[in-house]
């Protein structure tokens, strides 16, 4: 008599991630073997999106360069001012985010792969990056602190105007990352995160580190 053997698991091919080189995922499948696969399909979309906002926020701090070239050019009341030291640790403690947001990325395409079966690692980095970004905020409201010891406001001279309007303007769409990260993790401890929304939410992060860096150096070279 015939004997049947068992073969592996099939998989609905509706549900397998596609993984690619560039970091792409199809669908982001619960790490926890339920199949409740939240099925990705506007992928373009959340790229198109997110490339939309970033030409304007770079539109934006662009003119707002200018204007800064602009009018130190013109020599009228520019007095150079110290910048507050907090904002080098500020700086390392943005940098630091993204690290830990890298790793957090590693640990969610091992749970995508099935090398892993625990969201708790990628769960924990993400909830790391928000706690360095929100220390980084902080910082940043210390920073002004600061400059209001010394008696430097908004109206006090252009250099103080210039600082408070960059750093106010970067810290608000810093809280912008910050709310797509709680997207995230909230997401992601229901086991319905596509990886096109952490994707978009990664690069936009990315962005503001990198955009913050420029800005520290427009800063100490113009201020």
């Amino acid at each position: 008599m015939p004997t049947t053997v068992q073969g592996a698991p099939q998989i609905d091919p509706k549900h397998v991630s596609d993984f690619s080189g560039n970091g792409g995922f199809g669908d982001l499948v619960p790490a926890d073997g339920n199949l409740r696969a939240v099925q990705d399909r506007r992928p373009e979309t959340a790229k198109l999106g997110i490339w939309v906002a970033f030409a304007a926020i770079t539109m934006s701090f662009a003119a707002l360069t200018s204007a800064l070239v602009v009018r130190e050019a013109s020599g009228v009341d520019w007095t150079h001012l110290v910048l507050p030291p907090i904002l080098y640790a500020n700086t390392l403690l943005l940098l630091g985010s993204s690290g830990t947001l890298e790793i957090a990325r590693r640990h969610l395409a091992s749970s995508v792969r099935g090398t892993t079966t625990q969201v708790a690692a990628p769960l924990f980095w993400l909830a790391a990056t928000l706690a360095l970004g929100l220390l980084f905020v902080a910082g940043q409201y210390a920073a002004w602190l600061q400059l209001k010891g010394q008696g430097l406001y908004l109206a006090t001279n252009p250099n103080s105007s210039f600082f408070y309007v960059f750093t106010g303007l970067h810290a608000v769409h810093v809280f912008g990352g910050l709310a797509g990260l709680l997207y995230v993790i909230s997401k992601l401890h229901r086991s319905v995160l596509r990886w096109s929304t952490f994707n978009a939410a990664s690069q936009y992060w990315h962005f503001m580190g990198a955009l913050w860096l420029y800005l520290l150096y427009l800063l100490w070279s113009k201020l």
